[in-house]
């Protein structure tokens, strides 16, 4: 049977149909949004995974070309690997469904959302994300909570729910994508233009009440079809076991928290871990692993306690204290511009290239070929954690971090006209304690500086956390791996002295009210200006100059009418000027004529060039022309190439002239004026009155 259901969201109808498609998975949910429509699919294993103790969640997010008339390009001519707009929407979806499973449950479990129409007015991402949360629902796959998905926009200081497209990217100062239940916020990704603190918090809570209709709406249709779920084992503990493993190790965990470097510290507490097994295998063989979960369990509550009742951290900092900093540029000297951030032991080397034109990235989106200018790809490898592991492409991680701060340096970019560049940063992480996504956001800043590019101000990120016991609270800054992994909150903020520019936000718990996020967002800011102020202590400001070994760009612009005369036919003008000098050179349809080289002189030369193919004639001037053809009223001359006046006979000489030839021949170089450009852009060029004038420069 299907059924179907609907509501206004956002000033627009959103329906959800149940029953239709993909009847055989455990859950599915059809979702319409305008013309986009989105199926999305929830299956599950029967039992659980064997040797697991943790939810094995897969989450794809699908873009099927035919949903916007669309052939893939290549050679194969269908869908391939994920995109990097894939990637990212399915860790959206991935981010806030993952908490709300149950614990205990570990059965294999994927998620699918396909699009398959694409309106682009209307955002499929939102429409997946609720759809994921609806299939889940009705389904037999325990998950304890409906959640809804808003975009929200701001335009005029007016918040808008699920912008269109165009409104969003033309006109909105704010960007961001909140996911929530009904009474909690439990993700927050996205960008802003330099705005404050309690302007984010203000459209996060404006997310949240624009999300409840749709949750009314899944409630509504969990109580009409929804499915009883399957039984989740439930968590046994074994008290005696778990006092045994109290008693052996609860010192030492507590004195292997208080050493300072990481390595160290994972070592002694690796140490530990075999220690207790060992002590414990002859009473409880073959019991390893429920020993070891015992022992991270009790890690866990042993580093909460004492943040909470101590205000020390595992590295003795206070709660707001920032690890000590170091930044340097211009390490590397054949680089563009380069930048090293030690934030404690998390450590980026961020390179900035320049490029042409000929460098943009080249997209196939679903809604059209698009063009990017600014590209920052981000890099983990395994020796920044100690790691041995096989080196492949970027991961979802790699590619979530590199978008997240891509998003917050691209608000201090120079507009494309004031700086004409490709620009492409490059992370690497050379090691890797907590926040090296943020510690990019800060190398970055420095390696455009160091570059030279023009940047509006210079942006840092920080990493916070939470650890929430009941109504106690401590909101940790600048978080390391542990303290991520063991908190209740993860949330990342960059941004300029002047506002934030990217946000992102994973909430673990419920209870985190909008006091707990307000204190949390302006401690961040705290921290953030402390970043800022030691990065302006290495550089504090961009570079006048670019690299040496950076291409110039000199832009100068020519009349439409003359944009063929620098082509020529067939390309001619234009390929000659490069290979004469070397240069690269690219003209747009509005006559700007962007011209690229690291040598200056070369670059000079085809300034000179494509000036020279795009001259006009001016009154007044004296130019040194060629005579192409004689006639009985006068002589043709060419003043420029391309670029023909008329000597009329009257004007060859103070004295009167019979015959033209009896002054010129063809071929015959001729000083001359200009007289006249009438309408029709016909030249009347005089030799008498150019006779022992100079030419004008």
């Amino acid at each position: 049977m299907t059924k179907r259901y609907e509501i206004d969201f956002g000033g627009r109808p959103i329906s959800i149909e149940i029953g239709k498609m993909a009847k055989q998975a455990n859950g599915s949910a059809v979702v319409r949004y305008g013309d986009t429509i989105v199926l999305v699919t929830a299956c599950a294993a029967k039992q659980a995974s064997e040797g697991k103790d943790f939810l094995p969640l897969t989450v794809n997010y699908m873009e099927m070309t035919y949903a916007a008339g669309k052939i893939p390009g290549g050679f194969f001519k269908r869908e391939g690997r994920p995109s990097e707009k894939e990637v990212l929407c399915s860790r959206l979806i991935d981010r806030p469904l993952r908490p709300l499973f149950p614990e205990g449950y570990f059965n294999e479990t994927q998620i699918i959302a396909t699009v398959l129409s694409l309106d682009p007015e209307n955002d499929p991402e939102i429409a997946a994300m609720i759809g994921a949360s609806t299939a889940l629902m009705v389904s037999d796959i325990p998950f304890n909570s409906p959640i809804a998905a808003v975009r929200v926009g701001r335009i005029n200081g007016k918040f808008i729910c699920n912008p269109a497209y165009k409104q969003q990217k033309e006109s909105s100062d704010i960007d961001l994508i909140v996911a929530g239940s009904q009474d909690e916020i439990i993700m927050v990704e996205g960008g802003a233009k330099m705005v404050s603190e309690d302007e984010l918090l203000d459209a996060m809570m404006f997310a949240h009440d624009s999300m409840q209709e749709v949750i009314k709406l899944q409630q509504r249709i969990i109580m009409e079809i929804g499915k009883s779920k399957m039984p989740v084992p439930a968590v046994s503990i074994d008290n005696e076991l778990t006092a045994k493993v109290k008693a052996f190790a609860d010192i030492k965990i507590k004195e292997a928290l208080n050493i300072p470097s990481k390595q160290d510290r994972y070592q002694r507490l690796s140490d530990i871990s075999k220690e207790l097994i060992q002590a414990l295998k002859s009473t409880y063989e073959g019991r390893e692993g429920e020993i070891t979960k015992i022992f991270e369990d009790l890690k866990y509550h042993i580093l909460r306690k004492s943040v909470l009742s101590t205000n020390i951290r595992i590295d003795g900092r206070g709660l707001t204290d920032i690890r000590p900093i170091t930044c340097e540029v211009g390490l590397l000297p054949r680089t563009h511009g380069s930048g090293l951030f030690t934030r404690g032991e998390t450590q980026a080397m961020v390179v900035t290239t320049l490029g042409t034109s000929e460098d943009e990235q080249k997209i196939d989106a679903l809604s059209g070929w698009e063009y990017k200018t600014f590209m920052l790809h981000y890099n983990f490898p395994p020796f920044s954690v100690g790691e041995v592991k096989m080196l492949r492409g970027p991961g979802r991680r790699e590619v979530g971090h590199g978008a997240l701060a891509e998003r917050a340096v691209t608000k201090i970019l120079p507009e494309a006209d004031a700086f004409p560049y490709t620009i492409r940063i490059v992370s690497d992480i050379l090691e890797s304690n907590g926040s090296s996504s943020m510690a990019t956001v800060c190398g970055a800043s420095l390696s455009l500086m160091d570059a030279g590019v023009p940047t509006k101000d210079a942006v840092a990120g920080i990493a916070m956390g939470l650890i929430k016991e009941g109504e106690n609270i401590a909101v940790l800054s600048d978080i390391l791996g542990d303290e991520d992994h063991l908190g209740d909150m993860d949330f990342k903020v960059a941004g300029t002295e002047s506002g934030i520019t990217a946000f992102q936000m994973d909430i673990k718990i419920t209870g985190v009210t909008k006091e707990i996020l307000r204190q949390a967002i302006y401690q961040a800011k705290q921290g953030r200006l402390h970043i800022l102020k030691k990065m302006k202590e290495a550089i504090s400001s961009p570079r006048t100059e670019l690299s040496v070994h950076a291409p110039r760009i000199i832009t100068i612009y020519v009349k439409q009418e003359k944009i063929k005369d620098v082509i020529g036919p067939g390309g001619k003008n234009i390929k000659g000027i490069i290979e004469k000098t070397g240069v690269k050179i690219d003209i747009d349809d509005s006559g700007k004529v962007n011209i690229a080289s690291a040598d200056d002189e070369a670059a000079q030369k085809a300034i000179a060039m494509v000036k020279e193919l795009t001259q006009e004639a001016e009154v007044g001037k004296i130019y040194l022309g060629k005579v192409r053809k004689i006639m009985d009223f006068g002589a043709f001359v060419e003043i420029f190439p391309g670029t023909d006046g008329l000597i009329h006979i009257s004007q060859l000489s103070e004295e009167r002239v019979k015959d033209v030839k009896d002054v010129l021949k063809e071929g015959d170089e001729v000083l001359v004026k200009v007289l006249e450009v009438d309408k029709q852009g016909k030249i009347r060029l005089s030799r008498k009155e150019a006779l022992g004038k100079a030419v004008t420069s």
